[in-house]
């Protein structure tokens, strides 16, 4: 399951309504920030290898077990970890990073260069991890202390990337050897506690004494609770079981009469994906005013208040809310008016709408009542074609369009290369090259220096992308947290729950 996909997972979970939670009884007071961290993170570890693990769930799992080579700050800019700075050529082509001295996995080995390089290559041949490494040619020890990263093409968010969750350092000889398939091993924070732990229950971690970085890890134990079930974990809450959650909008009432922290940021965006913009399987799509005609039809705000209870930002645009691509004043743009686009359907030729085909899957029922009444005003016949949650990744890019929830970056050139230029299963049809005027700025962000000057590329980017329909976005989806008083969580755009740098005392 990649972050995208578990994206849709979480937002039908926080979605749901919940009934039956009524009072706490356990400890929720300032005193319960003291000891053990206790949180619900949702899903269970996906692996404790690096380059097959999730992306969005596996990072408080991974963060307690692993350092990283680069980290990410709040605002979701790369920060040293193991590599302690980093420099690049004057083409951009080429990353030298020095290493931290004095650093040793669980088994003994040593942290050097020629580990970094082992993890790094490991890294980027993996099914999943590989994505954040698309761009790199080459990677070499130029000393112990030091590894240069070569690339083929420039690539502005690899470093994001990196710091999101794919440059996680592990024993070279746990690569090897095929024992991570038993388990981490690694050098960070906590030491595993596999005697203590349940999978697929809870993960029990115990504070080492000598870490490099122990004063970002104020808890002297964490556990790790995969809970599901959002009435399950809001009442763990309640019960003081927990003190954080993932949470759902619809009990922040709740939350507030215990006094309980509540964090959010975008995590998301909702709605229809375009994956035939050039009309190759439909003709119809291949019109843009088509695709502003179903923008213009979806009452997005009722979508959001309906089924995300108001988490969220009503919006047509995919940078995040709080990305200076991201531009307020277009976002009226699609406001629902179901005569326009009648008529911008009319004027197009299909006066009486189409037939299109398109996937349905439990995680996506939610909004299937929507999507059917839209649809059905417009005249559009869509015919849902019922399939089992694995299958919905697999085989909705081969549909023309399709329902979708989308994790979203914390930097906008991982949004400009996530959403807009490379083939993902969410986009298995970029179509760059068939719109001039998207390649053109597309071309130009990619070679302008970080900065304003790229900063105000991606703005008339996304300006033309939302002109276009290249996507119907609804709204981006807002991941919520509880904590208890003593307790804080930074969300991180880009991350489906933070990684344990991110819950800190306070």
């Amino acid at each position: 399951m990649t972050r995208t996909l578990t994206a849709a997972v979480a937002a039908v979970a926080v979605a749901t309504v919940l009934a039956g939670c009524t009072s706490s009884s356990g400890d929720t007071g300032a005193g319960a920030g003291t000891g053990e961290l206790k949180a619900g993170v949702f899903l269970d570890v996906t692996s404790w290898d690096p380059a097959n693990a999730d992306i969005g769930f596996d990072g408080p799992y991974l963060s307690a077990v692993y350092d990283p080579l680069v980290a990410l700050d709040k605002d979701a800019k790369p920060v040293p970890a193991l590599s302690t700075s980093w420099e690049w050529s004057a083409d951009r082509l080429t990353l030298t990073m020095r290493l931290r001295d004095g650093v040793t996995f669980d088994d003994g080995q040593k942290f050097d260069a020629a580990a970094a390089v082992t993890n790094l290559r490991h890294l980027k041949s993996g099914v999943r991890s590989g994505q954040a490494y698309l761009n790199v040619a080459g990677i070499e020890a130029k000393d112990p202390g030091t590894v240069e990263i070569r690339l083929s093409k420039r690539d502005d968010s690899l470093l994001y990337f990196m710091g999101l969750g794919r440059s996680w350092m592990v024993s070279p000889t746990a690569i090897q050897s095929g024992a991570l398939a038993n388990g981490p091993a690694g050098s960070g924070p906590y030491a595993y506690d596999k005697a203590a732990s349940t999978p697929q229950s809870q993960y029990v971690f115990t504070k080492k004494q000598n870490h490099w970085d122990s004063a970002t890890y104020p808890f002297p134990a964490v556990r790790l609770f995969p809970i599901t079930d959002q009435t399950a974990s809001f009442n763990a809450m309640l019960s003081g079981q927990l003190n954080v959650q993932f949470a759902n909008a619809a009990n922040k009432a709740k939350a507030r009469e215990n006094g309980w922290n509540i964090a959010q940021k975008a995590a998301s965006w909702v709605g229809v994906q375009f994956a035939d913009r050039t009309g190759e399987q439909v003709k119809a799509l291949g019109d843009q005013r088509v695709r502003q005609a179903i923008s213009l039809a979806f009452d997005a705000a009722g979508i959001l208040k309906a089924v995300g209870n108001d988490a969220g930002t009503v919006t047509d645009q995919l940078w995040p809310v709080d990305s200076p691509v991201y531009d307020k004043s277009m976002n009226g743009k699609y406001k629902t008016d179901m005569a326009k686009a009648k008529q911008l359907l009319a004027d197009a030729g299909y006066p009486g709408g189409f037939t299109v085909r398109m996937p349905m899957s439990p995680i996506f029922q939610a909004w299937q009542p929507a999507a059917n009444q839209t649809f059905g005003e417009l005249g559009i016949k869509v015919e849902w074609q019922d399939m089992a949650m694995p299958d919905y990744q697999k085989n909705a890019p081969t549909y023309p369009m399709f329902l979708a929830v989308i994790a979203m970056d914390g930097n906008d050139m991982a949004t400009l290369t996530d959403q807009v230029t490379s083939a993902q299963w969410y986009n298995p049809n970029p179509s760059v090259d068939a719109f001039p005027e998207v390649k053109a700025l597309v071309e130009q962000a990619e070679r302008a220096e970080p900065g304003p000057a790229q900063t105000q590329l991606l703005r008339r980017l996304n300006a033309t992308l939302v002109d276009l329909a290249w996507w119907d976005v609804w709204y981006q989806a807002d991941n919520i947290y509880f904590s208890v008083k003593g307790i804080t969580v930074t969300p991180v755009t880009g991350m489906m729950f933070p990684t344990l740098r991110f819950i800190q005392r306070g």
